[in-house]
């Protein structure tokens, strides 16, 4: 998961109380693990825990190996946010050395060279549009 500008000041208002960029995703971790996903189309997704919702976006990626990934990541010499979602890792650092985190295997793929963001993971990435109270239909089971 990736975070807009506005959902990471939305979640360090509603969920995490500080900004470092552990902790925020500490808390966005332990939300999903408490709420339920709701596809509402093929672009748009909510978690929530019957009291909040996070709004998602589904962005594109690529599925690429490992060695693929060095390839795509090779010539960056900036920090970059790093987000390896399958062991829930998250840093602010340059994508070579967190790529040596990531184990072998094929993971979807996404990098955001303008806002210096770096997604890895088994599943699709999504980006957090905000998080807002639930509506009526969301508290409902």
């Amino acid at each position: 998961m990736l975070l807009t500008r506005h959902a990471w000041e939305r979640l360090i208002k509603r969920l995490a109380k500080k900004r470092k960029l552990e902790r925020i995703y500490a808390e966005l971790w332990d939300f999903l693990d408490r709420s339920r996903r709701i596809d509402v189309n093929e672009k748009v997704v909510i978690f929530t825990d019957s009291r909040k919702s996070l709004v998602c976006a589904r962005l594109d990626c690529e599925r690429l190996s490992r060695e693929e990934i060095e390839e795509a990541l090779g010539g960056i010499e900036n920090p970059y946010k790093c987000v390896f979602f399958d062991e829930r890792l998250v840093r602010e650092t340059v994508p070579r050395k967190f790529l040596e985190l990531v184990p072998d295997g094929v993971y979807c793929f996404y990098i955001n060279r303008e806002k210096r963001s770096i997604y890895i993971g088994s599943e699709p990435p999504l980006l957090v549009v905000t998080i807002r109270p639930a509506k009526k239909n969301e508290r409902e089971g």
